[in-house]
């Protein structure tokens, strides 16, 4: 049998033992999920390509503390959002913003979606909106509505109390909501 046709769970224990081949195996399953992870927190390719590639490094350094409580592929999020989180705390210290900027595009396995494709202009718009959000606005939906997360573990993550995690939530959807819906009249506007 070929590392691509084995479970997770017999691959964690070749990738203990230093395998490479077991390592590149787990790696190929994760990493364009990781990497998007990190995106929507950092909000630069490059700075998530290197969180994204320390998180694999640190994961596999400390695979020992990996005791299959959660799923491989949650335990290994949630490295890559506690370095995400720190990365981006540290840029935003050194005020180190990208000159440019730039909308990110989400990679993803599916081949053919042309531009005109509503649904991914829709998409599009949100992931827009979701940028032009306040920091921990921007975080916390990306947490909650994206990465999944829910409100005990996001104040875990972001270290606040868990009614102000729902608080910000709260006004965080508010918030985008407001700025699409503003997107829309104004769309609406030069149409007419």
């Amino acid at each position: 049998m070929t590392l691509t046709n084995r479970d997770i769970t017999d691959l964690i224990p070749l990738c203990k033992q230093g395998q490479q081949s077991a390592q590149l195996e787990v790696y190929n399953r994760y990493y364009k999920a990781m990497y998007n992870t990190a995106l929507h927190i950092v909000k630069d390719t490059a700075e998530a390509e290197d969180v994204m590639q320390e998180a694999f490094l640190n994961a596999f350094t400390k695979l020992d503390s990996f005791k299959g409580e959660a799923t491989f592929g949650s335990w290994l999020k949630r490295i890559v959002v506690n370095k995400s989180l720190n990365s981006y705390q540290r840029i935003k210290k050194l005020d180190e913003t990208p000159i440019e900027d730039h909308l990110y595009r989400i990679e993803d396995d599916t081949e053919g979606i042309t531009e005109t494709d509503l649904s991914q202009v829709k998409a599009q718009q949100v992931i827009k909106a979701m940028d032009s959000l306040k920091d921990n606005y921007r975080q916390a939906l990306s947490l909650h509505l994206i990465e999944g997360y829910d409100y005990e573990e996001m104040s875990t993550i972001l270290n606040v109390s868990y009614a102000n995690c729902r608080t910000v939530v709260s006004r965080a959807k508010d918030s985008l909501r407001k700025k699409l819906n503003d997107y829309e009249e104004g769309r609406h506007r030069t149409t007419i």
